[in-house]
């Protein structure tokens, strides 16, 4: 059990957000750390991340982000990327987050492998399997990446499963690494996996899932949602201009026009 430290806060927590996973991460651990919060929707699909005041806040033009206005020295600070944002609530907080070095580089491992693996992998084998085939007119070109990116998602479950033997969470106790893993795995099913291969991932999921805290996270954006978009639709080319491909100029372009 990690000792809490309660931070006086004056004003809640700016999320900018939107229902996604990376979205997801945030929720939860606010919930989580019990620390008050608004949610600042960003509508990803409609480009509103290339809005130049939240380009001010994230810099990569990616949700989520916060603004603690009670940031170090009492001070505003924005904060961008979810595994960084993870990190300094934990140490706000002084919880979901080791302070023996030994155990933080434990969780550190597996938040890191989450950011660099679990969600970029993930990612793509939606990008392939949800969107592509509304973009590309022989859907056989794409065959070789779902199966590319579908292989990958299994193998990434399969380190999770080996992980998680003999443990109940990935990093010792429930932390932020926990939180960051949760919400791209939970989807693991949608992605053609078949989750009865691996018994103690679907454990933890189960064991996650049960948290409040977890649940009232996932709550978070529920109005925002929108069921899938039909892959012939203007709606589905419309978000995929705004979600993918984007260059440097056409970043540029974008937040001129939201500008």
């Amino acid at each position: 059990m990690y000792a809490r430290k309660e931070p006086h806060m004056t004003k809640p927590i700016e999320l900018y957000f939107w229902p996604t996973p990376n979205g997801w991460k945030i929720s939860i651990a606010l919930e989580e750390m019990g620390l008050p919060y608004v949610v600042k929707p960003v509508a990803i699909g409609k480009g509103e991340q290339f809005k130049p005041e939240f380009l001010k806040i994230s810099p990569n033009n990616r949700m989520p982000a916060i603004v603690d206005p009670d940031g170090p020295g009492g001070r505003p600070i924005t904060v961008f990327e979810s595994g960084a944002i993870l990190q300094y609530l934990g140490r706000k907080t002084g919880t979901f987050y080791p302070g023996d070095e030994r155990a933080r580089v434990a969780a550190d491992e597996w938040l890191f492998w989450q950011m660099a693996n679990v969600g970029p992998m993930f990612g793509q084998a939606s990008h392939f399997r949800n969107y592509a085939p509304g973009l590309v007119d022989d859907v056989s070109k794409i065959e070789y990446s779902i199966k590319r990116y579908n292989d990958e998602v299994n193998r990434l479950i399969g380190v999770l499963e080996r992980r998680l033997d003999g443990r109940d969470h990935v990093a010792g106790a429930y932390s932020i690494a926990d939180m960051a893993i949760y919400p791209w795995v939970k989807l693991a099913a949608i992605f053609g996996q078949n989750m009865s291969q691996f018994p103690r991932v679907s454990a933890w999921l189960d064991r996650v899932a049960a948290r409040p805290a977890v649940q009232r996270g996932f709550e978070v954006g529920r109005e925002l949602r929108r069921p899938p978009l039909p892959p012939d639709s203007v709606e589905l080319k419309e978000a995929a201009k705004a979600l993918f491909g984007q260059t440097a100029a056409s970043v540029a372009e974008a937040a001129a026009k939201q500008g």
